[in-house]
């Protein structure tokens, strides 16, 4: 007799290995004064402290997505639950930075295979009926884990050690093993090959372009390793799209591109995460280093900012198909941008809460109407089967964004003069977070050239994922 799972249990197996892995994107940020002060890291080495994960993280998320459709998608999300969690464990032993950015690029490819076939896997366990609320669900506690990273690691940080906020995956890790395998069905997609190749383009791409931002103020912006890092991750970046566009299984078909819903939704995602992420590192710094306040302080401070999408991302799922995804990516961009540009344009040494309270708000509710609505328009359009190797695309290009906005923003913090002490930070940290808020600006005005998204037009019939047959609640 099949097993009927409630719809709760499976949104908590598919949600929790996800919250974990979002978490990790900025929980650290509240710890890197404390790393800096414990292993002596450099700012160029706490970047890539933050930096080695979300590159990881987007470079083998496609490729994880691949996996799963050979290997089963259940298989492959709890073998990722295994690998970050293992890997966070050596990130709290790790002795110098080397050696944490190492497993910190671990933990980014353990988390490659939650992120994306989280939601897949979400999606299949959900009634068509409650599909919405469900992804509203999901949005709002990814969103909650990016945003709680600093607050979480902060109350680590303050109470334990640095080394704490890597314990902790541990026995989430342990929970979400077990209930993945009872909760969540096995499902498959296409048996096609791996794109390794086209993995290694895209990754080392990446990677080249955000290495030559991050050198470009030390060691010069027309000096060979900068000049390299751009100009050759530019090319394999370029290489890696004509190989899609002629390779028989591509890691990202570019057909989903023509797809309006799925690619101005995607540019939305990527430029979202690039000011939102970009600022919220440069602001946890100011707290710590500027103001003086403790990592927990920290965290308390942005909690309005935190605390916002827990409520707004799944109102805003249960609005959506009524006012539709359009009015709801764009006005939480808009009100993004608002809230960046207020803590921009406040920001000063003497600066209390009440003053800031305004841009926390606008930044929390505008992160939250925008979570769910976007995974929401990117999967609009798309037939069932595509929806693991899209969803796919989407979280690599917002963590590409995550890489991007960190390393970009910081640039201009440096290149400012900016330094990890009290003397100069503010005037130097400004114009930063008004570059993040100018480039969510724009990207408002590119939602709203988004389909309206009231109601979500059936995809044409097509085979259902194949289910592997489930012998037992671990099988």
């Amino acid at each position: 007799m099949e097993r009927r799972i409630p719809v709760w249990l499976a949104v908590a197996a598919a949600s929790l290995p996800m919250f974990m892995a979002t978490l990790d994107n900025l929980v650290v940020t509240s710890a890197l004064p404390a790393v800096h002060a414990d292993l002596g890291a450099s700012v160029e080495e706490l970047q890539w402290i933050t930096n080695a994960y979300t590159l990881a993280f987007a470079a083998l998320m496609l490729l994880a997505v691949g996996l799963g459709d050979r290997l089963g998608r259940r298989h492959l999300f709890v073998a990722g639950i295994a690998v970050f969690t293992v890997s966070s464990a050596f990130a709290a032993l790790s002795t110098d930075p080397t050696a944490l950015i190492v497993w910190r690029a671990v933990e980014g490819a353990g988390a490659a295979a939650i992120m994306p076939l989280s939601l897949t896997l979400l999606v299949g366990s959900v009634p068509d009926r409650l599909r919405t609320v469900g992804i509203g669900v999901w949005g709002g506690i990814s969103g909650l884990g990016v945003a709680l990273g600093p607050l979480i690691g902060g109350a680590v940080v303050e109470n334990w050690s640095w080394e704490a906020i890597f314990w902790l995956n541990v026995p989430v890790g342990i929970i979400a093993i077990p209930l993945a395998l009872y909760a969540l069905p096995n499902t498959r997609g296409a048996r096609v090959r791996a794109d390794v190749l086209g993995v290694l383009l895209a990754g080392l791409g990446v990677l080249g372009v955000v290495f030559g931002v991050v050198r470009g103020n030390d060691a010069g912006w027309t000096s060979g390793e900068v000049l390299t890092g751009l100009i050759g991750g530019g090319v394999l970046l370029v290489a890696f799209v004509l190989w899609q566009a002629r390779t028989s299984a591509p890691l990202l078909p570019l057909r989903f591109f023509r797809d309006r819903s799925f690619a101005l939704a995607n540019i939305v995602a990527m430029t979202f995460s690039f000011g939102a992420f970009g600022a919220v590192f440069i602001l946890i710094q100011f707290l710590q280093v500027v103001q003086g306040r403790t990592p927990l302080e920290a965290g308390v401070w942005t909690m309005p900012w935190t605390l916002a999408p827990m409520v707004v991302a799944p109102l805003a799922g249960i609005i959506a198909p009524r006012v539709g995804t359009r009015v709801l990516i764009t006005g939480g961009m808009v009100f993004l941008s608002a809230g960046l540009f207020w803590i921009a344009g406040t920001m000063a040494a003497d600066v209390t809460f009440t003053t800031l309270l305004p841009g926390f708000l606008l930044a929390g509710i505008g992160m939250g109407a925008v979570f769910g609505p976007i995974s929401t328009a990117v999967l609009a359009r798309m037939p069932q089967h595509d929806h693991a190797k899209a969803s796919g695309a989407n979280s690599t290009l917002r963590e590409i964004g995550v890489a991007l906005g960190i390393a970009v923003l910081t640039a201009v913090f440096t290149g400012n003069g900016g330094q990890l002490t009290p003397t100069g930070y503010v005037d130097a940290a400004q114009p930063a977070v008004m570059v993040g808020a100018a480039v969510v600006a724009a990207s408002a005005i590119v939602a709203v050239f988004l389909p309206a998204g009231r109601a979500a037009r059936a995809p044409e019939a097509l085979p259902e994922p194949v289910l592997e047959p489930q012998l037992s609640p671990a099988s």
